[in-house]
């Protein structure tokens, strides 16, 4: 067994790393072996010298197997998706829904956020009572019960990358594609998944701020995927603003229920939700083609089936059972609300600052054991030539806090005519 510094400085000097070595490492990761120091140099090693494809491999099986890797038994196809993460994107909650409304079974583990974007663990955390992160027994009972679950990443599966998933968060080493590869997958193959689709992001608001990197990253995944057996397609799309108009915590739950209730359903954020089901319906068999497939999404949604799961899910996980009717008696709300104008259109936005803007309201972490207040953020987020002359609402612990937020929010914008904003789904590989 070689020691973990001998690993680091083999990676850091540009060195090969075998199977063997990158297994023993990630042991070291889940029985405690390797210092948090240690990690964090592993992780900014890997982030400057890269990763070949069979270590890139090799990372991943090793993550997969520190913990449990589970089997089902179900009368439908398991599947899932993942995005690499972006500003307002809550897809992943009426998703899971639509898609088990439609005969899937949705095992959706997911994560904190993760440097400027949020995290779908963090949303579900701010709804009162749902036990985000149950054991397996109560995970595979309610996926089987209701269709899908959406929890956090549990202690049995891939307890590796729950580790080095934290670290990466706060070393500057979230944007490695190898890293980001590696923890992807390691959690879905460990989920026992029948078909996977990853939603890549690319833009300011993306860890991947151009195409090629966004491409590179997307064939990465779908080649490591398919090699270990497990079906998958990764669609890039458009990160250049905000998916949908919120941004936070319990702001983006109240609008991914508004949004499965027929409420507020924004054309992008429709759009994106709807070309990701259809491509897990297609990988599951649920439907011979993607428009097919969208057809029996809107009809999900339309039906209110969709919703109704989500309202299910929730509850056998905790969480209200009248949730759906009644967000704003249940998720948390902040005692400042303020509304801020804006002078003229939007021609363009640095979506990332955004993002720090959430987390410097108290919505993320700067540290892998802070707390995050689920109650802050922002709604009504306007977008490149949209009509109107509203900028965003800042939602507030404090007024100190809604002034340093207001502040963050004009400085993300730019003000000019803006050309109308292209396609929403840039890309499919896989």
């Amino acid at each position: 067994m070689r020691l973990p510094q001998e690993t680091i400085r083999r990676k850091r000097d540009g060195l090969g790393l075998d199977a063997t070595e990158i297994a023993d490492f990630v042991a070291g990761l889940t029985e405690g072996r390797v210092t948090e120091g240690q990690a964090a140099a592993f992780c900014m090693a890997v982030f400057f010298r890269g990763l070949t494809l069979p270590e890139r491999v090799a990372l991943t099986r090793a993550m997969t197997e520190s913990g449990t890797v589970l089997a089902w038994d179900l009368p439908g196809p398991v599947l899932d998706k993942h995005s690499t993460g972006g500003i307002g994107d809550t897809v992943s909650l009426p998703l899971a829904a639509m898609v088990a409304a439609c005969g899937g079974y949705v095992p959706m583990i997911s994560g904190r956020g993760l440097g400027h974007t949020g995290g779908t663990l963090d949303k579900l955390a701010s709804i009162p009572g749902y036990d985000a992160v149950p054991g397996l027994a109560r995970f595979q009972a309610v996926v089987r019960a209701v269709g899908c679950a959406i929890i956090g990443q549990t202690a049995e599966l891939a307890p590796a990358d729950r580790r080095l998933y934290a670290i990466r968060d706060v070393t500057g080493t979230v944007e490695s594609l190898d890293l980001i590869t590696a923890s992807i997958l390691s959690k879905k193959l460990a989920a026992g998944l029948d078909g996977l689709v990853m939603d890549v992001k690319v833009g300011s608001g993306a860890f991947m701020a151009g195409m090629p990197e966004a491409r590179a990253l997307a064939e990465s995944i779908v080649g490591v995927a398919t090699g270990a057996g497990l079906r998958t397609v990764a669609l890039v799309t458009d990160m250049d603003a905000p998916l949908a108009s919120a941004a936070g915590n319990a702001v983006e739950v109240a609008y991914a229920i508004d949004y499965l209730a027929g409420r507020r359903r924004e054309a992008r954020f429709h759009a994106v939700t709807l070309a990701l089901g259809a491509e897990m319906l297609v990988a599951g068999g649920l439907a011979a083609e993607t428009s097919k497939a969208s057809d029996r999404l809107e009809d999900a949604l339309g039906s209110g089936r969709a919703a109704e799961l989500f309202g299910r899910m929730v509850a056998a996980l905790g969480g209200p059972a009248d949730l759906l009717e009644r967000p704003a008696k249940h998720l948390p709300a902040a005692p400042v609300v303020r509304a801020v104008r804006r002078d003229g259109p939007v021609s363009g936005i640095a979506t990332r600052e955004i993002g720090l803007a959430v987390i410097g309201l108290g919505g993320g972490r700067t540290r892998p054991e802070d707390g995050i207040d689920p109650r802050v953020g922002f709604t009504d987020l306007a977008r490149p030539g949209e009509a109107g002359d509203l900028l965003g609402v800042v939602h507030a612990a404090d007024a100190d806090a809604a002034d340093r937020a207001e502040a963050a929010l004009r400085a993300a914008y730019r003000s000019g005519e803006a050309a109308p904003e292209g396609a929403a789904v840039l890309e499919r590989i896989g």
